[in-house]
């Protein structure tokens, strides 16, 4: 049995991967999706997302990218979602904390992800074998049209990443691995995204073709649409704008920096950047546009992976895992204490409250515990604080993903479709304070003002802290611990959400290459 440490994006995912495949999964976490992956933006952004010192890591977020819309497509047909004006069925997920999402269990997986096969399904409850706790399924996502009382929301452990740029805080010994070859990026080879190149566009707005996928024909176009529409996925672009003669500066040295490397951007000037997104300040000098760029609500994500594991017979186990046990140098299993607060520990069918087994053995532990995962091993990650927020509005302000820089300080907002605009993130290094503080809710605003003024009409609908899990060289920590049983899916930082289908191939030996980019040899190994 496979026991996976950490309910977020990352390990939720890893855990429906292994069900797929019908592997025997079993998710530990006191309070799954309520931890960084419910304050995340969501921002499949590579591109945009780019720095001089992080090439790796744009290595890494372009491949995962590109496996997003077949990942999206078959999470949407596991979770029972429908496109819009389909026949049958639909799963609903919502978004407030103390619903629950639900879906009919069927009895076989008809769709494949990464080539895998679709594997069977227990029929209607029925569970693995050697299964030894069930709890009810079902977290949030904030779906919801009607608008909730403003409230601050506090991220719990253990969680997968959230999202907001920062330097790097020191070198990894990968960095000197960037670009191969010529120095071109080889992930924008015509032959390896479907021999489509994305058109230079313009500033009349008209979109470029996607290489990812995301206008995907064909069979896979339904289940495409319907994990749009579930997941609120969608590929309009990012738009990186600039105030001032250096701000003009600096985006005209990182699209000379993308151009080289084969990336797809185009300059705008001013009056192009407002052409795009009308609502933008009078004061917005020119920008950069990364149409290929992407992003997905990870609430509505999170909620379709619960939903899904439930269909699969995958047990949550809602409890906190406090040690991992040894059986002399091999990790054998974890040690569970019922979480201090708030969620419910799972129970197995009639096992009285309170007799919830203490210990769960299992073949392999997948830590993907995020900021929490050096509490349990010694791997270098660090919690690295982030404030968001989320406004409401009746009407869309933008229609793509807006970011700059105001005061020195790094500031975007994402759209969703229901109304909402993510704004974030503060980036704070004062370890697990997870507190919503006056001082980064102004930020957050002074900052997104000067980018679209309008934000100051919205109602706030939200207010959240959360712990992204760092590392010394921001690049990810995947794969064998160096422990016989323990294997390692944390220190996304920034980038979790983007890096969780390429992290779930990494674990099952896909993607070699990129492997050694963010494998934990490159730190000592870990104990």
């Amino acid at each position: 049995m496979d026991v996976i440490v950490g309910g977020g994006v990352v390990g939720l995912s890893i855990a429906w991967r292994l069900a797929r495949q019908g592997r025997e999964v079993v998710v530990v976490d006191p309070s799954p999706a309520r931890g960084a992956s419910y304050a995340a933006a969501g921002m499949l952004a590579p591109i945009s997302e780019v720095a001089y010192t992080e090439e790796p890591l744009l290595r890494l977020g372009v491949a995962s990218l590109r496996r997003w819309p077949a990942f999206a497509a078959a999470l949407a047909a596991d979770a029972g979602l429908t496109a819009p004006g389909s026949d049958g069925p639909a799963t609903t997920l919502t978004a407030q904390s103390d619903t629950t999402v639900s879906a009919p269990r069927t009895t076989t997986t008809p769709n494949t992800y990464a080539g895998q096969s679709g594997s069977a399904v227990p029929a209607e409850g029925t569970l693995p074998t050697n299964t030894h706790v069930v709890t009810p399924h079902g977290e949030t996502g904030r779906t919801s049209s009607a608008a909730p009382p403003a409230s601050t929301h506090v991220a719990a452990p253990h969680g997968e990443t959230g999202h907001a740029g920062s330097a790097p805080t020191g070198a990894g010994p990968a960095a000197a691995s960037a670009v191969p070859g010529d120095g071109r990026f080889p992930a924008f080879d015509p032959s390896s995204a479907g021999g489509r190149r994305p058109s230079a566009g313009g500033e009349d707005g008209r979109a470029a073709a996607s290489p990812w996928g995301f206008g995907e024909s064909g069979e896979g176009s339904e289940r495409l649409a319907a994990a749009r529409a579930g997941l609120d996925l969608r590929d309009d672009g990012t738009l990186d704008v600039a105030f001032g003669p250096d701000d003009l500066a600096m985006l005209d040295e990182q699209a000379g920096f993308m151009e080289k490397l084969g990336l797809p951007v185009e300059r705008l000037t001013g009056r192009g950047c407002r052409r795009l997104e009308p609502m933008l300040a009078p004061s917005v000098r020119g920008g950069l546009l990364a149409r290929t760029d992407a992003w997905v609500d990870p609430r509505r994500v999170t909620a379709a992976l619960l939903a899904a594991l439930e269909r699969l017979g995958v047990p949550v186990v809602r409890a906190r895992v406090t040690e991992l046990l040894r059986d002399g140098d091999r990790v054998s299993g974890v040690r569970l204490t019922p979480p201090e607060s708030g969620a419910v520990p799972g129970i197995s069918p009639g096992v009285p409250r309170g007799r919830e087994p203490e210990t769960l053995v299992a073949e392999r532990v997948v830590l993907a515990a995020g900021a929490w995962s050096g509490e349990l091993a010694d791997v270098p990650v660090r919690p690295v604080k982030g404030q968001i927020m989320r406004l409401r509005s009746p009407q869309a302000l933008i229609g793509r993903c807006v970011r700059g820089t105001v005061h020195g300080n790094p500031v975007y907002l994402v759209p969703r479709g229901d109304g909402e605009l993510v704004v974030g993130a503060t980036q704070e290094e004062l370890g697990f304070d997870t507190r919503v503080t006056a001082g980064g809710v102004y930020e957050l605003l002074r900052d997104a003002r000067e980018l679209v003024p309008g934000v100051t009409e919205l109602e706030v609908a939200d207010v959240v802290a959360g712990l992204r899990p760092g590392t010394p060289d921001n690049l990810p920590v995947i794969g064998p611990s160096g422990i016989p049983g323990l294997v390692l899916a944390t220190g996304h930082h920034r980038g979790g959400v983007l890096l969780t289908p390429l992290t779930a191939a990494i674990l099952e030996g896909e993607e070699a290459d990129l492997a050694t980019l963010c494998s934990p040899a490159r730190f000592k190994d870990v104990s």
